[in-house]
């Protein structure tokens, strides 16, 4: 449950504020159909995840010792210190609007993940945890916790939540992380 928990929450705080949050914006703004764009937001996340969290679960089984701990907590360390950089969003939904609101969100979120920071959390949390299910489970839902209200509740949101605390509490938990990883 540790991997599950942990991914989820992890990949929640993450996301705030992230380049694919900012996409469930502009695809809720672009679309009527808002459970098709969370449909899309769950496909691409758990195809994208789920390879991700076996990446990081293989790579582990090739560095051993000391070195995979090294590794782990230093990926930790590295993706907390980007969350604290600001994402903007790279592409505009309206280049795969033909597509609807399902094909265009699954699309643009599989691309939009893509060596993003919570692709690569995926990643670590794969390796760390050995748990390929439950940290895709667990980054999916962090996924779907982040953007579903973004997707929602946009306007409202945008204007309430404090996206620099948000970004720095993720940045912390990451680095708590991997101070965790070398104290073990």
């Amino acid at each position: 449950m540790d991997a599950l928990l942990t991914s989820t929450v992890t990949v929640a705080l993450a996301e705030i504020g992230d380049k694919t949050q900012l996409l469930s914006f502009l695809l809720a703004a672009r679309f009527q159909n808002k459970w098709a764009i969370v449909s899309g937001i769950f496909l691409a996340t758990i195809i994208n995840h789920g390879i991700s969290a076996w990446l990081g679960e293989w790579a582990t089984n090739w560095l051993h010792g000391p070195w995979l701990d090294w590794v782990i907590a230093a990926s930790f360390f590295a993706v907390g210190l980007w969350i604290l950089i600001p994402d903007k969003v790279d592409e505009e939904p309206n280049l795969l609007a033909h597509m609807g609101a399902f094909g265009a969100t699954t699309v643009l979120f599989f691309l939009a993940e893509m060596g993003d920071k919570t692709q690569v959390a995926t990643v670590i949390l794969g390796g760390h945890y050995q748990s390929i299910f439950w940290v895709t489970v667990g980054t999916t839902l962090g996924m779907l916790a982040a953007n579903v209200p973004a997707i929602w509740m946009g306007d409202k949101l945008l204007s309430k939540l404090p996206l620099n605390l948000t970004r720095s509490l993720a940045a912390l938990l990451f680095i708590a992380m991997g101070v965790v990883v070398l104290s073990l």
